[in-house]
């Protein structure tokens, strides 16, 4: 029932960001337009960027199922960008309402565990410190988002794909290498 509420309060949300801007946007328009208290949005939520974050994570997620790979990372990605892509009035919405520094954070907790699970994959039987795996996710975090930010802030015009296709070219083989320079300074 729980995750149905939610579900219910980000589809009444993403409804709303079609008609008006979500700093417009009260948590009484949110729960009048799907039928529940407002009790059970604070349940939930601490606020609408709450539910905001909470929406990003979820479309993210859904669109990673099993492509947390080395060999599937690149089609990972490009999912991302499809589902920011498929929620492209939200998102925009969202980027102009909310602060950068929340914006970067709702893209790195996706990319994060992405890019953490490939070096995971990527370091099996090589000696490197734990430290050093989260080192290499971060750095590769921070340019997929950057990426994204850019592709976003330019009202996500560019085909996304010929940008998966770049960040592939440019990555292939750099997070193996990274993993084998941290263990040879060990």
């Amino acid at each position: 029932m729980s995750n149905t509420t939610k579900q219910a309060l980000e589809a009444s949300l993403k409804r709303m960001l079609l008609q008006k801007p979500l700093d417009k946007i009260t948590i009484r328009d949110i729960t009048e337009d799907c039928g529940v208290s407002r009790m059970a949005f604070y349940y939930h939520f601490r606020d609408i960027y709450d539910l905001v974050e909470w929406s990003c994570v979820e479309d993210a997620a859904r669109a990673l199922q099993g492509k947390k790979t080395y060999d599937t990372w690149q089609e990972g990605l490009e999912q991302i960008f499809e589902a920011v892509l498929e929620n492209k009035a939200f998102v925009l919405n969202a980027f102009r309402c909310i602060s950068r520094d929340q914006m970067e954070r709702f893209l790195f907790q996706l990319t994060y565990g992405l890019l953490r699970d490939v070096v995971e994959e990527k370091s099996q039987g090589v000696d490197i410190a734990e430290a050093d795996k989260a080192f290499i996710a971060e750095f590769y975090k921070y340019s997929f988002v950057g990426v994204m930010l850019d592709w976003i802030r330019q009202g996500m015009q560019a085909d996304y794909r010929v940008i998966v296709q770049k960040v592939g070219a440019t990555m292939r083989g750099n997070i193996a290498n990274s993993i084998q320079n941290f263990a040879a300074q060990a």
